[in-house]
């Protein structure tokens, strides 16, 4: 797979390819190999700043079961091996670019545009996004929203960032931990703060918080953030709520890590049919309201819709034999078992 290049410091020329898959998660991924296996080209653009999706991005080291043929496995470790099975088509990967517009012209081919410039000429879109677009959630109190990317921050960009200053931390998952863990070596001084004492990260990520808290290495204090104390326009400090009452916590950046939240965003404006945050397919190929969009994953909703990866793997394969038609409309498809299918095996076996 290629991390494609940020377009947005020059203008950029029409991207065209046979699919545009929205969501670079498991069931994005599986499709992208999907399309190489039946000869379709495509493209993966993704809101997030790495591939993986909600995966990735909730519990990267938790355990899998129900992937076929694999015992067990982390949502990491699968992402991994997704990666590995797309490499031999060399799928572009656009990473921080949200979908915004899409256009369908006289041709029947789609403009897609998204909020960084690039665009793209495609015959058919496959949604593959989870619950949509996912976005940090944020701080709803009011001094949040001026401190952002100076104070108080929903990533780390650079740990580089960071160093000699006063870092709070605040979250219990696993991004939260690993972050303040690999804070502690660079910042002054780093202080995790979480609403309890028990976290949703991994084991052996609390313990190897725990241990540090102990060898003085970082911080945690238990308490909910009430409010933040600003001076001259920077971070002085937090307001922590406690079950005894407040305290104070000194702090020069303050780094969130709350997870993410689902939001359809531009899709929900596309004149798509959609029932709960979902949009609403035709099983026999996945396929939306609009002829040319298809929904597979989390965000495709029908009568005994299943929320498993698993799924929207069937989802995908299916969704993208309907958009082949679309493609090469003047082309029939032969089906070939991959076992015997010649080329696919030299491509997989040279990129092996």
């Amino acid at each position: 797979m290629t991390v494609a290049a940020d377009p947005s410091a020059s203008p950029v020329s029409p991207i065209r390819t046979d699919v545009l898959i929205v969501g670079a998660g498991p069931v994005g991924l599986f499709a992208a190999f999907e399309a190489g296996v039946i000869g379709l080209s495509c493209q993966i653009v993704d809101i997030l700043g790495r591939v993986g999706g909600q995966c990735i991005e909730l519990y990267p080291d938790k355990p899998i079961y129900d992937i076929p043929a694999i015992t067990s496995c982390t949502a990491r470790e699968l992402v991994e091996r997704l990666l590995a099975q797309c490499k031999p088509f060399d799928v572009p990967i656009h990473l921080e670019q949200r979908v915004e517009t899409i256009e369908q012209r006289d041709d029947g081919r789609w403009t897609v545009r998204t909020q960084r410039g690039l665009v793209f000429d495609v015959a058919a879109i496959l949604l593959g996004a989870g619950n949509g677009a996912f976005v940090p959630q944020k701080l709803t109190l009011p001094e949040a929203g001026p401190l952002e990317t100076r104070h108080v921050h929903y990533s780390v960009p650079r740990l580089a960032d960071f160093a000699d200053k006063n870092v709070v931390v605040a979250g219990g998952g696993d991004s939260a931990l690993d972050w303040a863990l690999a804070l502690r070596k660079v910042a002054r001084r780093v202080t995790l703060v979480h609403r309890r004492a028990g976290f949703s990260a991994a084991d052996s990520s609390v313990e190897l918080m725990r241990r540090a808290v102990e060898a003085g290495e970082m911080d945690f204090v238990v308490g909910g953030i009430a409010a933040l104390e600003v001076e001259d326009g920077a971070l002085r400090s937090l307001t922590l709520r406690q079950i005894d009452g407040e305290i104070q916590l000194e702090a020069e950046h303050l780094i969130a890590l709350y997870g993410l939240v689902a939001d359809l965003g531009p899709i929900a404006q596309w004149g798509l049919t959609i029932h709960g945050g979902r949009v609403d397919v035709d099983t026999s190929n996945y396929e939306s309201s609009r002829p040319g969009i298809f929904a597979v994953g989390d965000i495709a909703n029908y009568p005994n819709k299943q929320k498993l990866i698993l799924s929207g793997f069937h989802e995908a394969s299916l969704a993208l034999r309907k958009a082949y038609a679309y493609a090469y409309p003047d082309k029939k498809r032969v089906h070939v078992h991959s076992s015997y299918d010649a080329k696919l095996a030299e491509k997989i076996g040279a990129a092996g």
